[in-house]
């Protein structure tokens, strides 16, 4: 049996902001195969320079920093639909993953994580002698 992912609600979004602007949660897809979870994210606007990914005592945590499109100043909008800020998500994903090993990137808007299972989470195939 393998460890889960929890999905965790809270009030808040996690730490407090110094940075004006909008926060959003982005969009996740978390799949899980024999080896490792794959955790894919929406972050439009993000770059691999603008995305912190941290791991520590089973939190995982995304912040993707977007920039504004146009100036503050000056911009005289018609019409402004599209919102632009920053993204930010966390889950309890549990000691089960080796850390050493996650990797991450990102292309058309969408970060995909790599987090492998630890050994020790692995499901193993126990032989049966009769």
């Amino acid at each position: 049996m393998s460890e889960s992912i929890e999905k965790v609600e809270t009030t808040r979004l996690g730490p407090e902001r110094t940075r004006g602007g909008q926060c959003f949660v982005p969009n996740v897809d978390i799949i899980e195969n024999g080896q490792k979870y794959l955790v894919l994210a929406d972050v439009p606007g993000a770059t691999a320079e603008s995305i912190d990914v941290s791991y520590e005592r089973g939190l995982l945590t995304i912040h993707a920093k977007v920039e504004p499109r146009q100036p503050a100043d000056g911009v005289g909008y018609l019409l402004h639909e599209y919102g632009v800020g920053d993204f930010y998500r966390s889950f309890e994903i549990g000691e089960g993953i080796d850390a050493s090993q996650i990797q991450a990137e990102v292309a058309n808007g969408v970060l995909t994580l790599h987090l492998p299972k630890a050994e020790s989470a692995k499901l193993r195939k126990i032989t049966v002698k009769g």
